[in-house]
């Protein structure tokens, strides 16, 4: 016969002797930590969240996938954890995951951070720009390459102009010549804490690519068919609208003429976002946020400024607000520009701001505070954010005044604001239920393409392990409540991210796993 043997605890109280099991206050013990875990999944993003069964059933897919990848990665001398890996070296590895093939059949609703120079495959640009007519290449003298559409090519003895297509002809083996040319405007290089090994170094050869990118893009023929190429690419990865930072730069034509009338520029814009839209007509769309340069005299911020208002007078569909670009560090703040930024309201005009903010980890300085005065300035929303969580107050505000937080993970990591991703500072905003949205920056520029790996790299690093479909669920919608759309404008493109994330619940669950998400 088995004898049960209770252990008591005795506690004292006013000199009364209570005898309490100890199995009842490891019940209560246990209830209550589990209550606190309980209101925490509540508050994270997608806490409010509830699953149908056959999401519920899609979940359990995906969550077996994350899981399997954790633990995998946890294990003694398992394989590093990707969000840990630079992007560069992660990348392909990442593109073998199961969670990340399912993240790429998902509706992920809207790219909201974007620019427009940087949204492309690069590789678009060389097997079909570099293939026109009338293309020239030079190379420096520290070796790099600049481009230009010429119908005559001027004498340039610093860096003589050659026709590609002769020097693609004469190449030895012309895909290693593409290659050439894809490296020239691309940031990735097999070791790049060796090659870019502070954020100032990274940033001046970011920019550089930028600019030799730009000789291709910025030619007239050129422009619209890339912005076109932008929006199918988005497209294609299971994206339906977008929002693109656009410098709207002076276009070149073959004859040397040059179009510098914006309006024209963005009349550009409208008519491939047109003519895409017939070609697709589930897409919901794309808006514009005019950028201007955060180095530039107090007088020219004043002059875009007042250009804008006469943008969204002009383009109501088309165009959304104003913004400030470039590395924020060394950048003129928002505070030496303010006159100009008050304009607006001094008026009673509405023009809308999407500021870059607080992408910074010096805390203290001007760029930090920025944040601040993207804030009191009414930011629609805040692009980065990354200094966010280091004012408590601005943070209150935040979340009160519903101004998400643009957050883009790979830029962060590649410009090397933090290394592993499971530190970056928006993990607490997510645990928080902060409004934020996911996006890419400038995925051409480090060979990413569309929102996936951005939405990888939320989910798995950036959210807790237990974070699950309903978070990228929520990821999905926020994107699109908190665009520049209408009201009414939302609501259409919610309805048809619905209808399109229906599809995908139902087609994860008529076919086997594997042809869905693939294998680990």
């Amino acid at each position: 016969m088995e004898v049960l043997v209770v252990y008591t605890i005795c506690v004292i109280l006013t000199e009364t002797v209570i005898s309490v099991p100890v199995s009842v206050l490891a019940s209560s013990y246990l209830q209550q930590r589990q209550q606190i875990l309980n209101a925490e999944a509540n508050l994270r993003i997608g806490g409010s969240v509830s699953l149908n069964g056959r999401e519920q059933q899609v979940n359990d897919i995906l969550m077996d996938a994350k899981h399997k990848e954790i633990n995998i990665s946890r294990a003694t001398n398992g394989p590093a954890f990707l969000p840990s890996v630079h992007f560069f070296q992660g990348k392909p590895l990442i593109e073998k995951s199961a969670v990340f093939q399912m993240i790429k059949a998902m509706p992920k609703g809207g790219a909201l951070h974007l620019h427009d120079c940087s949204m492309a495959d690069i590789m678009w640009l060389v097997k079909n720009v570099t293939y026109m007519d009338y293309c020239y290449m030079c190379t420096d003298k520290d070796n790099h390459i600049q481009y230009h559409f010429f119908q005559t090519p001027p004498s340039n003895p610093a860096c003589p102009w050659k026709l590609i297509a002769t020097e693609r002809k004469n190449a030895a083996n012309q895909e290693q010549f593409d290659n050439m040319l894809y490296k020239s405007m691309s940031l990735v290089v097999p070791d790049p804490v060796k090659s870019y090994p502070t954020i100032d170094v990274v940033w001046k050869e970011f920019l550089r690519v930028l600019d030799v990118a730009n000789g291709l893009i910025n030619y007239a023929p050129v422009f619209g068919k890339y912005f076109y190429e932008s929006l199918k690419e988005f497209h294609d990865d299971n994206v339906q609208y977008l929002e693109t930072r656009a410098l709207l730069p002076v276009l070149y034509n073959l004859d040397g003429s040059t179009i510098t009338n914006q309006t024209r520029v963005l009349e550009i814009y409208q008519e491939n976002l047109q003519q895409f839209s017939r070609d697709f007509p589930a897409f919901t769309g794309a808006r514009i946020i005019r950028s201007g340069l955060r180095f530039v005299p107090e007088g020219d911020i004043l002059h875009q400024v007042k250009q804008s208002i006469t943008m969204l007078q002009q383009f109501p569909d088309l165009f959304a607000g104003y913004d400030l670009v470039g590395q924020e560090d060394p950048g003129i703040p928002l505070i030496d520009y303010i006159n100009a930024l008050l304009y607006p309201s001094q008026q009673k005009i509405n023009l809308p701001y999407f500021f870059h903010a607080g992408e910074t980890d010096w805390e203290g300085t001007q760029t930090d505070k920025n944040l601040i005065d993207a804030i009191l300035l009414n930011t629609s929303r805040i692009g980065h954010g990354y200094a966010l969580t280091k004012h408590p107050l601005a943070m209150n505000m935040v979340k009160s005044r519903g101004i998400a937080v643009e957050v883009n993970p790979i830029s962060n990591q590649v410009l090397q604001l933090v290394d592993d991703l499971r530190n970056h500072p928006a993990a607490s905003l997510i645990a928080d239920g902060f409004p934020i949205v996911v996006s890419a920056d400038d995925p051409s520029v480090w060979g990413s393409r569309g929102l996936s790996y951005d939405f990888y790299m939320t989910f798995m690093g950036l959210a807790g392990a237990d974070a699950d479909l309903a978070m990228l669920k929520k990821l999905a919608i926020n994107s699109l409540e908190y665009s520049s759309l209408s009201a009414s404008m939302k609501s259409k493109a919610i309805y048809q991210w619905q209808y399109k994330w229906d599809q995908f619940i139902d087609k994860v669950l008529a076919k086997p796993s594997s042809s869905i998400i693939g294998r680990n």
